[in-house]
């Protein structure tokens, strides 16, 4: 049995969880997110805790088991808290400014600012020129649109320029050696 996919999932209060066939949906305070089961994963609720169950110990099937619960919980996770992700801008010049809470413009060294737009769920947060917080209700949306800025441009080896997540090390080579 899956370890991730036995334990239960823990609904607050103010969340409503409806099952509907193989369609899931969440409903909170964030907002409303829906997902469509694989099938063969059912998901029953009693009271305020989800269990997700498989039907036999197929490798497909029990590699869904774990996969399914963790959707449903990010589901119950965003619709309550929450997602963000934190990118850093480094180079000289580079920076982003905030064009409202749906799109931001890159300067990073290109003859042209880049225009982000933001797609529906998703907010920019600027709070200095070198960092962007991307927030959402949608987990896997956010880290999406979040690498989608990041492959913009990319942490270069030598000087480590570019746009990397918070907290990311980038491996620097050594430049050419001097004769």
């Amino acid at each position: 049995m899956s370890r991730v996919g036995r334990a239960p999932i823990a609904v607050p209060s103010g969340v409503s969880v409806t099952v509907a066939g193989r369609a899931v949906t969440v409903q909170g305070p964030q907002g409303t997110l829906e997902r469509s089961l694989p099938p063969n994963i059912t998901i029953s609720q009693d009271g305020d805790v989800l269990t997700v169950t498989r039907p036999d110990d197929e490798r497909h099937n029990r590699a869904l088991h774990g996969l399914t619960r963790s959707l449903v919980a990010n589901m119950v996770t965003g619709v309550t808290q929450g997602f963000s992700k934190e990118l850093e801008i480094v180079g000289v010049g580079y920076r982003a400014t905030a064009q409202g809470p749906s799109s931001i413009e890159l300067a990073l060294g290109f003859s042209h600012p880049v225009r982000v737009e933001a797609p529906e769920g998703i907010s920019f947060e600027v709070p200095v020129p070198t960092r962007i917080v991307v927030r959402g209700i949608d987990k896997e949306k956010v880290g999406q649109v979040a690498a989608d800025i990041r492959k913009i441009r990319k942490p270069e080896p030598y000087k480590g320029k570019g746009v990397r997540y918070a907290g990311e090390r980038v491996l620097r080579k050594a430049g050419k050696a001097a004769k």
